[in-house]
């Protein structure tokens, strides 16, 4: 057995990658508005719950505390330069639909849009905050997921090497989508 030298480092947020995603809020009669967050996953899945974790400076947090409603929109790996905008500019000031000539669609049944050029939309409804220091955590009901057709396989399936969903860690945007395995892989040996 070869034993690998380990070195401690400060407790920090190093799960990675994690997905980054682009979230879209609306309170009000306030335009719509998109926050890059990378904090986020699913939490249930029955029912389906997800959340984001968004820090209270954020414009983006007290659209969504006041509305309790967003929506996750996955890009594609092509969007990167979108992501990282979106994540660095506020709402507060600028309107990153106009800015990166992005397309809201209307959602299914909450108030924020969904984003056109993202191939995957996931509609939420808040049913908890929990507040944890830096971030407050809104635990939300998947309501509906939309597909754009053309990353789904034969079996109506999505197919991850069409989405090409982005990944974030250690400061770095990363593709998520080679295929190592299947579930149930190891079982098969």
């Amino acid at each position: 057995m070869i034993i690998i030298n380990k070195v401690t480092k400060q407790a920090s947020t190093i799960l990675f990658p994690v997905p980054a995603v682009l979230v879209t809020c609306q309170s009000g009669d306030s335009p719509p508005n998109i926050i890059t967050i990378a904090w986020t996953g699913i939490m249930n899945s029955s029912p389906p719950m997800v959340y984001i974790g968004v820090q209270p400076t954020r414009y983006s947090y007290g659209l969504i505390k006041e509305s309790g409603e967003y929506v996750i929109n996955i890009p594609s790996s092509d969007w990167v330069r979108v992501v990282d905008y979106c994540g660095t500019v506020s709402g507060r000031t600028v309107d990153k639909f106009k800015e990166k000539h992005l397309n809201p669609v209307p959602a299914s049944f909450v108030k924020p849009p969904l984003i056109n050029e993202c191939p995957v939309n996931v509609e939420c409804r808040v049913k908890q905050v929990i507040s944890l220091g830096s971030h407050d955590v809104f635990i939300a009901e998947v309501l509906a997921v939309h597909y754009d057709e053309n990353v789904l396989d034969d079996k109506e399936r999505p197919d991850l090497d069409k989405i090409r969903p982005i990944g974030f860690g250690a400061g770095e945007y990363r593709l998520m989508a080679d295929i190592l395995g299947q579930h149930g892989c190891s079982r098969k040996e």
